[in-house]
């Protein structure tokens, strides 16, 4: 008889009755605390039903509410009866009701009687402790905390403002050095018993009895005081999230927990039976025996704390919306939006389809509605192309299209005469590829029928618009890939910006362009242009337009080719 143990039970009492039979049938004396809250009558056949059981004694109740003294003056009771009944055993190992034993207890056993002088506990200070939540690390020591944060959060959260603003400091006895950790510890007899026979022991419970969580500090601060060998960790797996909060284990957590090659494991569902009968039964499945190493499966819960805390990147769910730049990722997968290419080339759309592989859709953002591949009216997720439902929320729209159809490319067009409310949400993220031939909403116009005066008004109108979203794309907050040519430039030069698409939104494999869109005829445009400026308006953002060299680009019966110098 080497190892007892001390258990603290709070509820699922059924539970802590199977696991107290499994310490005890190891040779584990047990003393057992029920927490005051639980009914005297619940208590009293918890009582009998252990009353078969050797070796397992009750200790005086406290009401222990989380953050409290209570449970510490528990864990004092306890272990004094324990030290006091059981002199037969080394080492204390404290446990809770929630506790499941992984490995078998004889090989705890022999583990701790290697060790007969090594105390288990996880003690740090507060400058080395970096899970500490809700702002209150140094400040728990020497502020007051007589109400319970849980229950009287109001008087808690007052309180502590109250003693901020008069710069109250509690001085802390006897030269201590507060240690924070873990509340599952594993300490010998000689340590265990120095601190509850310490004789300014009044002094330090009368501290600790108004510090926050003192069940986390009291043992790992006094157990610095008198322990020849400490190991700074706790042989009991627990692991807690981004709030503080343990994380509880189900059934599905089995092989998880077989890896950890913990001796013990909390927080454990009550009704996850198949945990408890493959570690509490099942001898011949029992794990190896090796050190004790939690670390193994801190990856798993690392991504587990960020999944929970991030999400996955492009997508918004309504339980965790994120606040404007907080969130990860904009979107879920690369996307290429295109302004000015529809205009400039007859049939830009299906031969970027045709050498990229990727779906290319029209103007998702025009105001008659979502114009989407091949004209279909709803795409994956059932987003719908209506203008309506679409304006009501464009981010979403766009993010939405994006994560419903990740794994396939998407391209679609934009322009002047677009909704621009996505221009911000597009220019910030790092997923999209922005491609802008300015001024090419210009050539709709030189080729439409209507009113010159009507023309003017219009150009000078998606000019500006245009302008302010060039302004955006050039910001330096912008995160995209951004390549804007003006028109005079591009025309001059085309193969090489289409060569550049296809290299980047193509296949892994570059290849060379084999067959080029058909650009518009543009014979005439420069006049249109210099008419234009004849009637008020400024076109500048098409570039250097020279009247004559313009008339030449095409002609009426056979549109040039672009071409490739090399």
């Amino acid at each position: 008889m080497s190892v007892g143990i001390v258990m603290l039970v709070h509820t699922a009492l059924g539970r802590a009755e199977q696991v107290v039979r499994h310490w005890s049938a190891a040779g584990c004396p047990v003393v057992i605390h029920v927490d005051k809250s639980v009914a005297r009558k619940t208590y009293d056949a918890f009582v009998a039903g252990l009353s078969d059981v050797p070796d397992i004694t009750f200790s005086k109740r406290f009401r222990c509410e989380w953050g409290t003294w209570g449970i510490v003056a528990a864990t004092q009771t306890a272990s004094e009866r324990m030290l006091a009944e059981f002199p037969q055993v080394r080492h204390v190992y404290l446990a809770s009701g929630s506790c499941l034993p992984l490995r078998p207890v004889e090989e705890l056993i022999d583990y701790l009687a290697e060790r007969p002088q090594t105390d288990f506990i996880e003690s740090a200070t507060t400058s080395d402790v970096p899970w500490t939540v809700g702002g209150l690390d140094a400040e728990r020591f020497t502020l007051r905390f007589p109400f319970p944060w849980k229950r009287r959060r109001y008087l808690f959260d007052r309180y502590v403002a109250i003693q901020r603003a008069l710069r109250v400091k509690r001085k802390v006895p006897g030269g201590l050095v507060p240690h924070m950790g873990s509340q599952w510890w594993c300490l010998t007899r000689q340590t265990l018993s120095a601190i509850l026979q310490d004789p300014a022991r009044d002094e330090y419970d009368r501290y600790f009895r108004r510090v926050w969580i003192p069940d986390e500090s009291y043992f790992q601060t006094l157990a610095r005081q008198y322990a020849i060998n400490i190991e700074s960790r706790s042989l009991t797996l627990s692991k807690f999230d981004y709030q503080g909060k343990p994380h509880i284990f189900y059934d599905d957590h089995l092989q998880l927990l077989r890896r950890s090659d913990c001796f013990v494991a909390r927080k454990i569902w009550p009704h996850a039976n198949r945990l408890y009968d493959a570690f509490l039964t099942d001898v011949a499945g029992a794990m190896k025996k090796t050190e004790p190493n939690p670390g193994k499966i801190d990856r798993i819960f690392a991504k587990a704390v960020e999944r929970r805390t991030r999400g996955r990147a492009g997508l918004y769910m309504q339980s965790r919306h994120p606040r404007e730049d907080w969130e990860n990722g904009v979107t879920a997968a690369p996307y290429s939006m295109f302004q000015g290419f529809a205009e400039l080339f007859e049939n830009f759309e299906p031969w970027l389809a045709k050498s990229t592989g990727a779906r290319v859709h029209g103007h998702l953002f025009a105001p008659d509605g979502a114009h989407f591949a091949e004209g279909h009216t709803a795409m994956n997720g059932a987003l719908s192309s209506s203008a309506t439902l679409r304006d009501y929320n464009p981010h979403a729209f766009l993010t939405n299209l994006i994560w419903n159809t990740r794994g396939e490319r998407q391209c679609f067009q934009f322009g002047p005469g677009d909704n621009q409310a996505i221009n911000w949400r597009v220019a910030k993220d790092p997923n999209a590829q922005v491609s802008v031939i300015s001024g090419a909403w210009a050539v709709p116009l030189f080729r439409s029928n209507a009113n010159f005066m009507d023309l003017r008004r219009l150009a000078a109108q998606l000019q500006k618009t245009e302008s302010e979203h060039l302004d955006v794309l050039r910001s330096t907050w912008v995160k995209a890939r951004v390549r804007i040519w003006t028109m005079a430039e591009f025309i001059e030069a085309p193969m090489e910006p289409l060569q550049g698409i296809l290299d980047e939104i193509g296949p892994s494999a570059p290849r060379r362009l084999s067959e080029v869109p058909r650009m518009v005829n543009l014979k005439g445009f420069g006049q249109f242009l210099q008419n234009l400026k004849n009637q008020g308006m400024h076109p500048y953002l098409m570039g250097d337009f020279p009247v004559e060299q313009m008339g030449t680009v095409g002609t009426p019966d056979k549109a040039s080719k672009p071409y490739l110098v090399r």
